[in-house]
């Protein structure tokens, strides 16, 4: 434009400056040479544009500073320019000195300070609006919930004059953080017209809570009321609840629709599928939707390694993380985890060593308490309790309850009660009133003959009322959710199902034998 001797406007520059987000310095010289610096409103585009730009907030205050002539937009952008970068007081001084202000300036400070968690200075704010709308409204619920503060959330929602579907959404989203299905439930259903973020919202909820039954229900109801289409975010959470009920007829059902709907398998929806189907022991499957991936993120990786892992696919969960290495992918602390638990579920103690001393000295990864723990187990698990414990005391970081409780697991396994008076003292010093803790430490001190320590720790939690909450596992088979604690003897088909376990357990006993 400027090599063909054209003259551009004050709409060209308007139109450049949006467009050339890397030149926009250049453009902004030619403003200035050209004189176009005193138009209100390229000053504002220009204006906007370094606000945005979160490094160059200097020349936003520059150019602000520099403006001839200034209107309400110029205000506000720089005090929205401020609040995004967190400078609070200077937002709040240049608010205060505004000459002119609108329902966006206010919006401007409520909606920050709320990002902020300023809620006390919000809701001051908010109270002297002149004029409120949907905005204001909806930055004050959410502000509240983000703040963990649901019950004022509520109360301001039930003072809106005219609520949104955003108005109703957030609140579904505040009642699944404390974890209040029931008005969770209720506000959904008293939603005028739901759009799909609503419904995921809801769908989230009994997710988020566990209550994966509940959100297959309302996936169906969904499709049957036909008012809003599913997107990526909705299969994300149905395929989760799929995989923790170890539903695999309703995943597949679920990649049958996204197959036929021709939706885009982007990374996360693809990690899902991935996780369901390696959760449902269909691993052929999880790698199939693996291989069709065709640039992969590091959890797409760690999926696929976890996958492999808990299906005792372990070597080959070990060559697929050497293969991410090899094609340029950086591994993370997260996916050393999965390939240390590979390692745990196949007994393979030597390349567990070598995984944990890549992680530290090739990759430069701290360990966090999550790997001191896997290796613990490991070592554990093999019968290498002096190892275990020198690792325990090499640690760089202090040894919390979890570490010392799968030391005590492991003694158990290997009935070795040398260690059970000293690893007990530690997870009594650090969580004396834990149930789990404590019934384990019990059935260690009868396995190994000290039948008066047991009966102590008994006692103690007697009268303390503390009560191990029994392991829980559910399965859905057609549309009915078996639920399972341990002793179980509510089911109606108990019987059949333990002589199954007693004929498991003895197969896996000629094994172990064999072996």
């Amino acid at each position: 434009m400027f090599r063909n001797s054209y003259v551009p406007n004050v709409i060209s520059y308007n139109t450049m400056i949006k467009c050339f987000i890397d030149d926009g310095r250049a453009v902004h010289n030619h403003t200035v040479k050209l004189g176009f610096d005193s138009s209100v409103f390229v000053q504002n585009t220009l204006l906007d544009f370094y606000a945005r730009c979160g490094e160059n907030l200097g020349f936003a205050c520059q150019v602000f500073e520099e403006m001839h002539e200034r209107d309400v937009v110029s205000w506000n952008t720089m005090i929205g320019a401020y609040m995004a970068d967190g400078k609070i007081e200077s937002a709040i001084g240049l608010f205060e000195s505004t000459p002119e202000r609108n329902v966006v300036t206010w919006n401007s400070v409520v909606a920050g300070l709320s990002k902020a968690g300023n809620m006390d200075l919000a809701q001051s704010v908010f109270e002297r609006m002149p004029e409120r709308n949907e905005v204001s409204w909806n930055s004050m619920i959410s502000g509240y919930i983000r703040a963990c503060d649901v019950k004022t959330a509520e109360s301001v929602f039930h003072q809106m004059p005219r609520k949104t579907v955003v108005s109703w959404t957030a609140m579904i989203s505040g009642y699944t953080m404390i974890a209040d299905l029931e008005s969770a439930r209720r506000t959904f259903d008293q939603i005028p017209v739901k759009n799909v973020v609503s419904w995921n919202a809801m769908i989230a909820c009994y997710v988020h809570n566990h209550v994966f039954d509940q959100a297959l229900s309302l996936f169906r109801h969904m499709l049957i009321d036909g008012k809003c289409k599913p997107d990526q975010t909705t299969f994300i959470s149905v395929l989760s609840a799929c995989a923790h009920l170890g539903s695999l007829e309703h995943g597949k059902w679920i990649d049958s629709y996204i197959k036929k709907n021709k939706f885009d398998l982007s990374n996360p929806l693809s990690n899902a599928l991935i996780d369901m189907f390696a959760k449902c022991g269909d691993i052929e499957n999880a790698r199939a939707v693996f291989d069709q991936i065709g640039k992969r993120c590091i959890i797409t990786w760690t999926t696929m390694v976890s996958g492999l892992a808990v299906n005792g696919q372990c070597i080959e969960a070990l060559e697929l993380f050497d293969r991410m290495y090899s094609e340029g992918m950086k591994p993370d602390d997260v996916i050393f985890i999965a390939v240390l638990s590979a390692c745990i579920h196949g007994g393979m103690v030597e390349e567990g060593k070598r995984v944990f001393s890549k992680m530290v000295f090739e990759f430069g990864i701290k360990p966090r308490i999550e790997h001191y723990g896997c290796m613990v187990d490991l070592l554990g698990r093999a019968g290498k309790l002096e190892e275990a414990i020198r690792f325990v005391e090499s640690m760089h970081i202090e040894p919390n309850a979890v570490i010392w409780a799968t030391l005590l697991g492991a003694c158990k396994i290997h009935g070795n009660g040398i260690l059970l008076e000293s690893v007990t003292k530690k997870i009594l010093d650090q969580e004396p009133s834990n149930p789990s803790y404590l019934t384990l430490i019990t059935n260690l001190s009868s396995s190994v003959g000290r039948w008066e320590d047991a009966l102590t720790f008994r006692v103690a939690m007697r009268q303390q009322g503390m009560e191990k909450v029994p392991g829980c596992s559910s399965i859905q088979i057609g549309n009915s959710v078996h639920e399972f604690i341990a002793k179980d003897t509510r089911h109606g088909q108990r019987k059949e199902i333990y002589v199954i376990l007693d004929n498991l357990n003895g197969h896996l006993k000629v094994v172990s034998e064999m072996q």
